[in-house]
């Protein structure tokens, strides 16, 4: 698996649409960061209150239901603009030029297609729990404390969609690589290979050092 390199900028209609996205992505990102410190805040209050008190949270379980979409799924496009999922590219990782970008486009068509289907079942999903004559507006709610389950259906489709509009943009991106054989195309994660990496990293880290190091 190669490491992630940097996405390029400039100021193409592409690159410009790739900023603005990826300006949502960093703020359903922080959604995600929110939920997960908020279920640490969740479970501290339950055993406090179960230990101290003996009265556990009412509907822990049913929170923790509520929040494992908004942990799962709204960072899924930021991580693939940043190009931080698992990649198996024993091959890909071998070719250059327009090859490599046609290997991209390719994959990245596959998973828009995907992605798109899973859209339309994740909407149709959460159409089967919402309706506006029953209580809360969700014909199913949780458990214990009956917490309305559509809100979390919906998410699961809408953080699909952002999903696709990034691999859209990719897509776009690929192309226009294949088109001029360009080594550096923008709004796409460029791939640095181990060695790229590590000095990459080392470099970073030597920095770092530098600043910290007294003045003599």
């Amino acid at each position: 698996m190669s490491a992630t390199g940097p996405v390029l900028e400039d100021n193409t209609l592409l690159s410009k649409l790739d900023r603005q996205l990826f300006r949502l992505e960093s703020f359903l990102a922080l959604v995600g960061g929110i939920a997960v410190f908020s279920l640490m805040l969740l479970a501290v209050v339950s055993v406090g209150g179960r230990h101290f008190f003996n009265r556990p949270l009412s509907g822990y379980v049913d929170w923790i239901e509520q929040a494992m979409p908004l942990i799962a799924f709204v960072g899924i496009s930021y991580t693939q603009r940043l190009g931080g999922h698992i990649r198996m590219d024993i091959l890909v990782g071998r070719l250059r030029g327009r090859l490599l970008w046609s290997a991209e486009f390719l994959s990245t068509l596959i998973m828009l297609v995907l992605m798109l289907l899973l859209v339309w079942g994740t909407y149709s999903h959460f159409l089967r729990s919402f309706d506006f004559g029953s209580p809360m507006w969700s014909r199913d709610s949780s458990l214990d404390i009956g917490l309305p389950l559509w809100p979390v259906k919906l998410l699961v489709p809408v953080s699909f969609s952002v999903l696709a509009l990034r691999l859209f943009l990719q897509l776009w991106g690929y192309g226009r690589a294949v088109v001029s054989g360009t080594r550096s195309p923008v709004a796409v994660p460029l791939m640095e290979d181990a060695a790229t990496a590590a000095a990459n990293e080392a470099a970073t880290v030597s920095g770092f050092d530098d600043e910290k190091e007294p003045p003599k």
